[in-house]
This record gives C-alpha cells, sequence and structure tokens, in this order.
C-alpha cells in the first residue's frame, strides 16, 4: 500500500511538472510573439518587419527562421507559413507524381530566393490554424514571398478554405 501510494505521488509530480512545462513554453512563446509586436500589429495597416534570419526552407511556402528570444528549453527556432498561398506538396507528401514535381520546384525556387538574396526581412501575421506556427510573410530584397510564388505560378491564394488539388 506504501509502494503504491509513492507511485501515484512520483506519477503526480512527473504530471504537474509537465503541466508547468506546456503553461511556461506557451508564455515564453507567446511573449516571444509580442517582441515581435504580433498583438498590437494585427490591426494595423502595415506589420513590422524584422530581420530575423532564415535557417531553413522546410517547403515552398515554410521556412523556418532563428528565434533567440525563445527562453530554455525551448529550440531557438520558429516555423513561418507564407500567409495567403498554398503550394503544392513534395515528396511523399504529394499526392500524385505532378504534385510531387510542382512541389519540388516551388520549394527549390523559395531556397534560391530566399539564400541568394542580400536582404530579407520576416512580417508575421498571427499563430496558424495548427499552432505550431505562425503565419506571416518574407520579404526578399523588397519583393513579397507570397506575392512571387503566386506570381510564377508556384503557387495558388489561400486562406483556409478547402484546398483545390495539384494532380488534376
Amino acid at each position: 500500500m506504501v509502494r503504491t501510494a509513492q507511485r501515484v505521488q512520483v506519477h503526480g509530480e512527473k504530471v504537474m511538472k509537465l503541466i508547468w512545462f506546456i503553461i511556461t513554453s506557451m508564455t515564453a512563446i507567446l511573449i516571444g510573439l509580442m517582441v515581435f509586436g504580433v498583438t498590437t500589429a494585427l490591426f494595423a495597416d502595415e506589420l513590422p518587419r524584422y530581420d530575423y534570419k532564415v535557417i531553413r526552407v522546410i517547403d515552398g511556402d515554410t521556412v523556418v527562421i532563428e528565434a533567440p528570444y525563445l527562453p530554455d528549453p525551448l529550440k531557438k527556432e520558429l516555423a513561418i507559413r507564407v500567409f495567403g498561398v498554398d503550394t503544392p506538396e513534395k515528396s511523399w507528401r504529394g499526392k500524385c507524381e505532378k504534385e510531387k514535381k510542382l512541389g519540388a520546384e516551388a520549394s527549390r525556387f523559395t531556397t534560391n530566393f530566399i539564400f541568394n538574396a542580400k536582404d530579407v526581412k520576416v512580417e508575421i501575421r498571427k499563430w496558424d490554424k495548427f499552432g505550431g506556427r505562425v503565419l506571416g510573410d518574407l520579404f526578399i530584397d523588397g519583393q513579397s514571398l507570397t506575392q512571387e510564388l503566386i506570381a510564377r505560378g508556384y503557387a495558388r491564394e489561400y486562406y483556409g478554405d478547402k484546398k483545390q488539388s495539384w494532380c488534376e
């Protein structure tokens, strides 16, 4: 009986530590976003732009930036989903060979556009509906990534409604 009570106590302590970690992590992320000025910028006509370094491109419409303001033990990175566009999925996520090919092309374009630039600015809009990323845009040598992806045929406009298939 004593051992069972000890196990319950240990389990309870682990659960409380996990809850504490989640709460402090979410608080840290929210504080980080306030550093970006997101809460006041959501209602502004023009959003502020920041000089955070792009670490890598995940696909045509998602990049990862440095986020040094996030506290330990959080990873010092933040994923940015390009607002207002949908690019085709690449590799195993693509639903057909056409989509996979277009997705790889969109990823290459985004990678080349960003890493060949002299000046990259990040604009943050709001949290993505999935919660692990934020929505925003990147301005590469003054050009909007959102607008360039659409103009060059690598993306379609997308604002959260049902996505069109890239396989048709």
